[in-house]
């Protein structure tokens, strides 16, 4: 995402031609590009991705189990019928 909003930023700042980007060469502004099809290519390929997902699926399945014993040890607020 990084090389997304990096790649961006330099082809906004070359199109408009402000500061040091103007006079560089196209071919160099548009590396950061070239930089996160490569980082997605290795990401999906060693699992890095997957792995990130199953770490926040984790996370979530976590937290839903805390909250639910946080329900149970409560005491509850409702009074019992027949005592």
């Amino acid at each position: 995402m990084w090389f997304l909003l990096l790649g961006v930023l330099g082809v906004a700042l070359k199109y408009f031609e402000w500061g040091p980007v103007a006079s560089l060469h196209w071919a160099i502004v548009l590396i950061p590009f070239a930089l996160a099809v490569i980082w997605w290519a290795w990401a999906d390929w060693s699992g890095y991705t997957k792995s990130q997902v199953i770490k926040r699926e984790d996370k979530r399945k976590e937290e839903r189990k805390r909250s639910r014993l946080g329900m149970l040890d409560s005491p509850s607020q409702r009074k019992r019928r027949g005592k």
